[in-house]
């Protein structure tokens, strides 16, 4: 069944009322009718939803934006790559999602099970439909194990088969780096877009790190479907002058089509060659390939060619055929690396480009593409990869970032979720932007 939970109001009650086409909600204390329409509607509530709900809630009215999420708990995701290194705990990443509604924003605590672009409508699981004058598409990706063959069955087969980027298996990520103790380790990257392109190799760095302070010569191979280790050139040769420094292995154009746990094997595909290759491990860390929710592959609002994504302009992320539409966040197609930190910079691109659909229907190309991936490289320090659209660094601080810093670790561990929380999901964060031009004008070192 569907609830319509508002951030104010007995939660007592949000758990008696249920909602139908019509239905009941509890808002300032007094039962009233809906007419399940909105203004705004948000599918969605990561880190792009409830940021643009914050700050377009009160614009639109209280009452007239409302999010579609069905999950009780919301994750700042980019902390597990310390979490899988035993640096953080699991808590830390998580908040209620009833706690992170912005105030006057309804929370329909229900998943969509279709969208109806041309009728303004959006259905959902519990079979009520939902009106829109205005839609926000922010359902993020979905991690597509099942692609590789062994998987997801072989995480609950043997131990030393993990994965950082779901909160089920990220648990089972340290374990098995204490519990390896000699190679080979293998980190994977998988072929197409993922959301935090990074955090493949990030994790291999806090690993190998913990297996050097040990004593520990764990061989370490790094597999990427990927031509090259990082795609911004600058930080790509410092990155790879690092790897081979530390001796990490690296292979590229290899994607892993197969696990098989009995025999401690996983097979990957050369794209150069077709070839499929076999290689043993002793623990693996596998990042899944990714792509947009089912649920939107059976609309026509993804890109006509692969990979499908939410069809978007890059500018302005209005909707290319639909422009009561827009999109934010791991499930546009942009050019451009899918992190929190790009999405805090789209939350403010959106958020004017909706407000002036609303008022003008003219909206202005704002987004550069700014994102940025903190590269966590061990010894407690970071690489603060920040770029746009054209893979050019975009770097806010004026120093060369392609430098690991100690500084950068620090704000990574301790001010990122910090921000994240308590302002970008506030909607009072839309990333540096603001300090790199006292900073840094040039924006690039």
């Amino acid at each position: 069944m569907n609830y319509l939970a508002r951030t104010s109001g007995s939660s007592m009650f949000r758990n008696i009322y249920r909602l139908r086409n019509t239905s009941r909600y509890f808002g300032t204390g007094e039962l009233r009718r809906h007419s399940n329409h909105y203004r705004l509607l948000v599918a969605g509530g990561g880190a792009g939803g409830v940021s643009v709900a914050a700050k377009l809630g009160p614009f639109v009215g209280d009452g007239q934006c409302a999010i579609i999420e069905p999950k009780g708990e919301h994750y700042y995701q980019p902390m597990w790559t310390l979490v899988g290194a035993g640096l953080k705990d699991f808590s830390e990443s998580v908040r209620s999602t009833e706690s992170l509604i912005p105030k006057g924003v309804d929370w329909i605590q229900d998943s969509v099970s279709s969208l109806q672009p041309r009728e303004n409508s959006v259905t959902t699981k519990s079979g009520a439909t939902v009106t829109y004058d205005y839609l926000l598409v922010a359902l993020g990706v979905q991690l597509d194990y099942h692609l590789i063959k062994g998987l997801p069955a072989a995480f609950d087969k043997t131990s030393n088969i993990c994965s950082n980027y779901s909160p089920v298996y990220v648990h089972k990520t340290f374990p098995a780096i204490e519990a390896t103790v000699s190679g080979p380790a293998i980190f994977t990257h998988p072929a197409g877009p993922i959301k935090c392109g990074g955090a493949p190799q990030k994790i291999m760095y806090l690993a190998d790190t913990h297996w050097r302070k040990r004593g520990l010569a764990v061989e370490t191979h790094f597999y990427s479907a990927s031509p090259a280790i990082f795609p911004v050139k600058k930080y790509a040769t410092a990155l790879q002058s690092m790897a081979n420094e530390r001796g990490l292995v690296t292979h590229f154009k290899h994607n892993l089509v197969e696990v098989r746990p009995e025999t401690n094997e996983a097979v990957f595909k050369d794209s150069e060659s077709g070839q499929t290759v076999k290689v043993v491990y002793s623990m693996l860390h596998v990042t899944p390939p990714q792509s947009v929710p089912d649920v939107l592959k059976e609309t026509d609002l993804l890109t006509p060619k692969e990979p499908r994504y939410l069809d978007t302009n890059r500018e302005t992320l209005q909707h290319n055929r639909y422009p009561n539409i827009f999109g934010i966040g791991d499930s546009v197609h942009i050019p451009t690396s899918k992190t929190a930190a790009a999405v805090s910079a789209q939350s403010g691109v959106v958020a004017r480009n909706l407000k002036a659909a609303m008022d003008s229907g003219v909206v202005k190309p704002l987004y550069n593409g700014y994102t940025s991936c903190p590269l966590t490289v061990g010894d407690g320090r970071v690489m603060l990869a920040e770029f746009d659209f054209n893979a050019e660094p975009l770097e806010t601080f004026p120093w060369d970032q392609s430098k690991s810093s100690r500084i950068m670790y620090l704000m990574k561990a301790h001010l990122m979720p910090k921000l994240y929380f308590d302002f970008m999901l506030k909607g009072n964060w839309n990333g540096p932007g603001i300090f790199r031009k006292f900073l840094n004008p040039k924006g690039s070192n």
